[in-house]
């Protein structure tokens, strides 16, 4: 089995999963964070919408450098409405997607770097960056937005199994 047919599906369903999620955010609370220390709801949505693209960025380039030396740093898109924040995930979904069905095994090997100003923070092969970074990251991430939803009353829809609002 080539390396793209095995993370595909893993792909598809926690992006749906994640898109649930993201519909449901209440747009009126885009400013609300539960700690002084945590994301605002709408910067966590964001970053939750953004990061399927780093799945493009992984297999198209060998490296991300978050503030290149002499170039500007990567910014975040402000969130302005759920809609356009599912617009967003919606187009950094189908072109992660087909980033990685156009790979060969080969391709998930390839090292790929995230540096921050010119200095190398970590290296490893193209498929670990997919399931650690990519992945496992959104995951992470979607768990503590269904917690925000959560202290919303926003009903959490099933992830991996039913959940106190909805059946599977």
């Amino acid at each position: 089995m080539a390396i793209r047919d095995s993370i595909l599906p893993e792909l598809d369903h926690e992006m749906a999963t994640t898109r649930k999620l993201l519909e449901r955010v209440p747009e009126a609370q885009a400013n609300w964070q539960p700690h002084p220390k945590s994301m605002t709801l709408g910067k966590l949505t964001i970053h939750l919408a953004t990061l399927p693209h780093w799945a493009t960025t992984t297999m198209k380039q060998t490296e991300l450098d978050m503030h290149p030396p002499g170039g500007e740093p990567m910014k975040m898109p402000g969130f302005e409405s759920t809609a356009a924040t599912l617009a967003l995930f919606d187009d950094a979904v189908r072109d992660a997607r087909a980033a990685i069905a156009a790979a060969e095994d080969g391709d998930f090997m390839v090292p790929w770097a995230l540096k921050n100003a010119g200095q190398e923070i970590f290296s490893m092969p193209r498929i670990a960056v997919l399931r650690s970074f990519v992945l496992n990251h959104l995951i992470h991430h979607r768990g503590q937005l269904s917690v925000y939803l959560r202290l919303h009353d926003v009903p959490i829809p099933a992830i991996y199994g039913p959940s106190a609002d909805e059946a599977v």
